[in-house]
């Protein structure tokens, strides 16, 4: 992920007050979904991964919160970490995207200093911290950043015996930390006294440390660790691989790359940076694979990559490929498959498909077999536009997948109050641009890139009804400019400026990469609102049942009317009574949405935009909703370190 691009869609109060009028046409509601079913999980099943359970459901079988009482909602514990910077000082940006994991009857968190955090889940109060003292310093990043932890325990807990129940915490120098899930103690067992070192691994085109800011997945008795680095600096970096680790010693059981050892002189990446899912019954653990290196210019990797921007299958047990799909072919636009795939079975035709679900940058949603890759609705692929910039060559073809219907639209036009405000510059602009709809390269003049980096859909990925077979998904409608800038010319734009946003070296091609948001001088977006939606998606059929605006653009202390929507980060959790809980707008409230209509039913102020997951489960018979508020600069310059718990007033549901 090209991190240091920030696709704000701050809209300022002369919007408002210029008084002109909006009309935006949106889906209609179709009527009401079916509640969500209880029957796919146990009772007080906890939120025991990053994605609620190892299929990346992000699906929660509690019921004691409806939508009958969930405006009853209210706080009843929140604690700071401490772990927060807003970049100021000496400390890089702090970037949380935690989800808190509720196991063992404890909330763990990670930070972004990379400590772990065990609380009380009724109080917040804390059991225990754990100090990486790992360098807080931007190695590979430009902010510090943390998605949480995972966690392990032994088949058959040893009573009494340390280290039998583990949580993993990773840091941006690529170490993995195991402790004693009950003391926050080391486990001396697990790699060097409790520290295993990714680096060691680290011996190809070594530019940059193996980040691990994603928690490992779990299963079993095995670690499966990606990592993050930094794609858009430089052509030559380490090949993209995914590492399987025995959950007790830290030995290697395996390895992945993503990329043929003859590619290794010219290219790198094409890594795992976001979350796995596994398939428990089958064995197989699905990777979405990132796009090769470096983001922006492919004329040094024109050879066919297979398994670089794809989704993935490997034996768990051996680490052999069992299928691949690739979604973009020589990706030059960093449209990183970017989330865990969601597992679900399909009842479509008289027949049980056992499916995945993937979400996309693009905008696509691809629903796959999962024993065999195979579409479970037709992919075509369709002859894109070709690259005018000397030196490169884009794929002639992409697949596209109209079934269900992506997320993003068509482009949407020129905001008219936007171009009026700036006295013509969005349509002038817009006119010297290279625009011919999605997939359009990257180029000398400049392109417009809609969606571009930031997605479509982001990290997050989507949650889903395993009963009703209904999938949801939040997503973001954005406008980039991509122009691609020769060596020379880059030196001389980039010599006063140092290394800032916007700005990509791409060392060791012809042509750095200037990229910018498509706004005004006053930060209003130059293309039409809507800028985020929820949908929901009949899986049995494909059919979109809703598409509505979702959350508030929020900058400088004015909120915009609600049909606009906002840029969104972080995917909702679904509940078996049919509620959405998400964060993730611009605005920083976190909600609760009727997962029949998409309509708010309850939302609350929180720290920062809370762009993480939240988890639901249920303690002592009482069900919580628990968020972490800790910003990220791609929505805007606001940052938190805010955990806070809601639940039913006495824990009781009328």
């Amino acid at each position: 992920m090209t991190y240091p691009h920030r696709p704000t869609a701050a809209v300022i109060a002369l919007l408002l007050a210029a008084g002109a009028p909006f009309a935006y046409a949106q889906e209609s509601v179709v009527p009401a979904v079916a509640p969500a079913g209880a029957a796919a999980a146990a009772p007080g099943a906890g939120w025991t991964t990053f994605n609620g359970n190892l299929a990346a459901q992000k699906f929660s079988p509690e019921t004691q919160i409806t939508p009958a009482n969930v405006d009853r909602l209210q706080q009843v514990w929140d604690l700071h970490t401490g772990d927060v910077s807003d970049g100021s000082g000496k400390l890089p940006e702090s970037v949380w995207s935690a989800t808190p994991l509720f196991v063992n009857d404890t909330v763990y968190l990670g930070t972004p200093f990379y400590r772990i955090f065990a609380l009380e889940p009724d109080t917040g109060k804390v059991k225990w911290t754990y100090d990486s003292k790992s360098t807080l310093k931007a190695l590979s990043q430009p902010a510090l950043k943390n998605r949480g932890v995972a966690y392990w325990q032994a088949a058959a807990p040893a009573e009494g015996q340390p280290c039998e129940k583990r949580i993993y915490l990773g840091t941006m120098e690529g170490t993995l930390h195991a402790v004693d899930a009950d003391t926050g103690k080391l486990c001396p067992d697990f790699g060097q006294g409790g520290v295993l070192d990714l680096n060691q691994w680290n011996t190809i085109n070594p530019e940059f440390p193996l980040s691990i800011l994603q928690p490992p997945t779990v299963y079993k008795d095995t670690l499966f660790i990606g990592w993050a680095g930094k794609d858009w600096a430089a052509s030559v970096n380490p090949p993209g691989s995914v590492f399987a680790v025995d959950a007790r010693t830290g030995k290697l059981k395996w390895q992945f790359y993503s990329l043929p050892p003859e590619s290794y002189d010219r290219t790198g990446t094409a890594n795992v940076w976001a979350s796995m899912s596994v398939d428990e019954q089958r064995g197989i653990v699905y990777l979405p694979i990132s796009s090769p290196s470096p983001d922006f210019y492919g004329g040094n990797r024109k050879e066919p990559l297979p398994l670089a921007t794809s989704v993935t299958a490997l034996d768990a047990e051996t680490g052999e490929v069992i299928w691949s799909r690739q979604l973009v072919h020589h990706d030059i636009w960093d449209y990183d498959t970017n989330s865990a795939p969601t597992l679900v079975d399909i009842e479509k035709d008289g027949q049980t498909i056992p499916a995945l679900v993937q979400t996309s940058k693009q905008g696509m949603i691809y629903v796959l077999n999962r024993e065999t890759g195979e579409p479970v609705f037709p992919l075509e692929e369709r002859p894109v536009p070709a690259s005018d910039v000397p030196g490169e060559v884009a794929a002639p073809t992409q697949p596209f997948a109209d079934t269900p219907p992506p997320v993003v639209d068509a482009w949407p036009g020129i905001f008219r109050l936007a171009d009026w405000l700036s006295l013509g510059y969005c349509s002038r602009t817009y006119a010297g641009l290279r625009h011919e709809g999605l997939f359009t390269p990257p180029s000398l003049q400049g392109t417009i890139a809609y969606p571009p980096t930031s997605g479509g859909v982001e990290w997050g990925g989507g949650a889903v009804d395993p009963v009703n077979q209904i999938f949801y998904v939040n997503s973001s409608s954005i406008a980039q400019i991509f122009q691609l800038v020769p060596r020379d010319e880059y030196q001389k734009m980039t010599a006063k400026r140092g290394d800032q946003p916007g700005y990509s070296e791409q060392k060791g091609v012809p042509y750095g990469l200037h990229l910018t948001n498509f706004m005004t001088s006053l930060g209003i977006p130059c293309w039409k609102p809507p800028y985020g939606f929820i949908s929901a998606y009949d899986l049995k059929t494909g059919e979109r049942l809703y598409k509505v605006p979702f959350g508030v653009t929020q900058k400088w202390g004015f909120y915009m009317p609600q049909s606009w929507g906002s840029p969104t980060i972080g995917a909702p959790a679904l509940t078996a009574s049919g509620l959405l809980f998400i964060g993730g707008s611009m605005d920083a409230r976190v909600r609760a949405l009727d997962a029949a209509t998409g309509k708010a039913l309850w939302q609350a102020q929180v720290q920062a935009p809370a762009v993480a997951m939240p988890a639901v489960y249920t303690y002592q018979g009482r069900e919580y909703v628990v968020f972490v508020a800790g910003g990220n600069s791609i929505l805007k310059e606001q940052v938190g370190d805010q955990v806070v718990a809601y639940a039913l007033p006495g824990g009781k549901a009328n």
